[in-house]
């Protein structure tokens, strides 16, 4: 009953052990849903953040690249107003300022001023070595422009905002800017003081220059030059998306397309800055100066200034994250953290797990050392006792006779002999402790083990009536070792076999050779027909000071460091042994060690050293 008690006292200690395991376990389960729900929060706040942040930074390049465009432009428009020098001399006198501001000088590959004449337009070249404007044909891919400049200076009227005057939208990089005249003469009513296109000044954008030098270092300063290798750029017409413009990295690359972490438009021109610096409004004095008509409610205004519907950006700058999209890495982002997470909460939940193991096993290593304290005294108790009584009755003359005498000096020597056993085997353990290599190196016959420990076991084994069969085979190779800790191994075999062999009365000894992948071995086993060993004290079976349930409810003497003693003196000669057993079957150990040659010497001991 105290047994079954003490069994009970441990499982339940086990349980609560393992059932705070499991608590640590569902917490770090909720936790790691939190942690999951909160690294969505804020993995969709840096994903706005990255996004708005992208977002504001093309905002500022667009109009930086804009604004560069529309000072080139405001710069190669003459300042002196229509009328006075030929236009010719005014824009090459523009050009020359432009070119010595040495600002972007290269930004245009072609510039040339369309004039009416005649009833059809006559298109000027910009020599741009020399400076000066001469004749020239129209370049291939401009006849829509002088088909719409002709049809303007033919007196078609201008169209308002919806009207696409100042938008080359045939070509992308081509700009045409128009110079007017202010009317001279009143008109009748409806009074409409509409402006007249005097020539006009078109650009043509050199593409290299803005893919070479201009958008580059435009994205070098507004996304940074750490940033820009995560990022890929692509710059493409509005009107015909397939039409790239510019890609950043070496080769062309897949499209960015609707995939797009950001975008915004470029080539914007800002005419409002141009045409009021062209045509700024006409103040009524001047109107009345001049004799003009001006009904109430009508003034001059120079020509459009709503000019938001004629050109919004010909071009569209699209941005995406090389990883894919930003939502692709701060995904990638989320889920390494994740798995960081995880992998921390499981490390804690192993360690916590590991930490329960390892006390449980302190604690029971603390409690069979309680138990062997215990158990010791209680074996050094008997034999004491018994040789006090005996001396007791030697010293009181209470026995006289001989064989009497005889007889109990016969059981003090059993009972010394007993102690001395006990106290060797607690020195050996912890000698074995201190030094896990053999005090001395020999070859040693397998045979002669086996004879030497059956000598030395002979009594227990009679006394338990058992039977030994012994299988030797013939011309085994001898073992390296030391022949006392080995013989001592097989000894405490042979007891084992013969105390908790039960009805079986049998013990089957046999050594044979075998070869392994590593070297040659000799295998020593031990058999009985005993009750087995319970699986639950199997596992344990070689701890230290551990003592099965049937060793305890039949009141076997012994200490519980046999087994443990015979694995450790196994073990430092470099072998192994291992149990089989089954209930009502019996129980085997298996030694296996290292074969030798007869003319090797203390190598075990050297090779330690």
């Amino acid at each position: 009953m105290w047994v079954l008690a003490r069994m009970d006292k441990k499982r339940r200690h086990a349980l609560l052990s393992w059932v705070f395991v499991g608590v640590m376990l569902a917490l770090c389960a909720a936790l790691g849903a939190l942690q999951y729900r909160w690294l969505g929060e804020v993995s969709r706040a840096e994903q706005e953040r990255l996004r708005a942040g992208l977002q504001a930074s093309l905002r500022r390049l667009s109009q930086d690249f804009n604004a560069e465009l529309t000072s080139a432009c405001a710069a190669l428009l003459p300042e002196s107003p229509p009328g006075g020098e030929s236009p010719e001399r005014a824009y090459e006198a523009s050009f020359l300022r432009w070119q010595a501001s040495g600002r972007h000088t290269s930004l245009f590959r072609r510039i040339a001023v369309a004039i009416p004449e005649n009833g059809s337009i006559r298109l000027f070249h910009l020599d741009f070595s020399r400076g000066r404007l001469a004749p020239g044909e129209w370049p291939p891919g401009w006849e829509r422009m002088k088909e719409r400049m002709e049809a303007r200076a033919a007196g078609e009227p201008f169209l308002g905002r919806r009207s696409p005057v100042f938008l080359a939208d045939f070509d992308p990089a081509l700009i045409e800017i128009p110079r007017w005249r202010r009317p001279e003469e009143p008109r009748e009513p409806p009074f409409r003081m509409r402006p007249t296109e005097l020539e006009w000044l078109i650009l043509e954008t050199d593409l290299e220059y803005v893919r070479n030098v201009m958008l580059p270092e435009l994205l070098q300063r507004h996304l940074g030059s750490s940033s820009l290798p995560l990022y890929q750029v692509e710059v493409v017409s509005r009107q015909d998306p397939t039409k790239v413009i510019f890609h950043s990295g070496s080769g062309a690359g897949p499209h960015i397309g609707a995939n797009a972490d950001a975008s915004v438009h470029l080539f914007e021109v800002q005419w409002d800055q141009i045409f009021r610096r062209l045509a700024p409004p006409v103040r009524p004095e001047e109107l009345e100066r001049r004799g003009l008509r001006r009904p109430e409610g009508e003034r001059w205004k120079g020509p459009p200034r709503d000019l938001s519907g004629l050109d919004r950006g010909r071009w569209l700058l699209l941005v995406r994250h090389r990883a894919g999209s930003i939502d692709a890495l701060v995904a990638r982002s989320r889920h390494r953290n994740l798995a960081v997470t995880g992998i921390i909460l499981v490390l804690m939940v192993v360690a916590a797990a590991a930490l329960v193991r390892y006390t449980r096993r302190a604690q029971q290593l603390a409690e069979l050392q309680m138990e062997f304290v215990a158990g010791v005294s209680h074996e050094l108790k008997t034999p004491l006792s018994v040789i006090s009584s005996a001396a007791y009755n030697l010293q009181g003359g209470v026995v006289n006779d001989p064989q009497k005498v005889k007889r109990y000096g016969a059981l003090i020597r059993e009972e010394v002999e007993r102690l001395t056993e006990m106290v060797d085997q607690v020195l050996r353990f912890a000698g074995l402790r201190a030094n896990a290599t053999p005090a001395s190196v020999e070859p040693v016959a397998a045979p002669e083990l086996v004879e030497e420990a059956l000598d030395a076991t002979r009594k227990v084994i009679e006394e338990a009536r058992c039977t030994v069969e012994t299988t030797l085979e013939a011309g085994l190779p001898p073992v390296l070792g030391d022949s006392i800790a080995l013989r001592h191994v097989l000894q405490n075999l042979l007891s084992n076999a013969a105390k908790y062999g039960g009805d079986g009365r049998w013990i089957g000894v046999s050594a044979t050779s075998k070869e392994t992948k590593e070297n040659r071995i000799v295998e020593i086993r031990v058999k009985d027909r005993g009750p087995g060993i319970p699986p639950e004290d199997l596992e344990h079976i070689f701890d230290p000071f551990y003592r099965g349930r049937n060793a305890l409810q039949d009141q076997i003497h012994g200490t519980g460091l046999g087994l443990s003693l015979a694995k450790r003196i196994v073990e430092s000669h470099h072998g192994k042994i291992t149990v089989v057993s089954e209930l009502g079957k019996g129980t085997e150990f298996i030694v296996q060690l290292p074969a030798g040659e007869w003319s090797q010497g203390n190598e075990f001991a050297n090779s330690a050293d």
